[in-house]
């Protein structure tokens, strides 16, 4: 099977941990994204995504300019290797329930993110050609 590098979305857009709610949600609309890598120091810190800002929201009736995107992000992130394998991830988002793995290189700097849009896109490839 071949490498999660070959699939993935290369220099994902990324936000500080400081970011507000308002700013997460405005790049999310305008790059057509819905999972947002958030970092410290250039560092892997968590993931937040479009529905971890609405559920936050929801509940606790926040003020979107005023809330920072690590009081929803998720810290336990999916992460994986660009040489690792893509059958072993899709199989492990399956399992994990998570709609994103984050693509780490050998000093811990993201490099990509591989999506469940991602996936869809390569059974699209894969059909095509069945």
């Amino acid at each position: 099977m071949p490498p999660v590098s070959r699939f993935m979305t290369r220099q994902p857009w990324t936000l500080p941990k400081e970011a507000t709610f308002s700013d997460a949600l405005r790049l999310m609309h305008s790059k057509h994204i819905r999972h947002v890598p958030v970092l410290e120091d250039g560092k892997l810190l968590g993931i937040v995504s479009e529905r971890d800002l609405h559920v936050v929201e929801a509940l606790s009736h926040c003020n979107p300019d005023e809330v920072c995107v690590h009081e929803a992000m998720i810290a336990d992130v999916y992460t994986v290797a660009e040489d690792d394998s893509l059958d072993e991830i899709v199989d492990a988002m399956v399992e994990r329930r998570c709609g994103s793995a984050i693509i780490l290189d050998r000093d811990h700097h993201v490099t990509g993110i591989f999506t469940a849009t991602d996936a869809i896109r390569v059974l699209g490839e894969v059909l095509r050609r069945a």
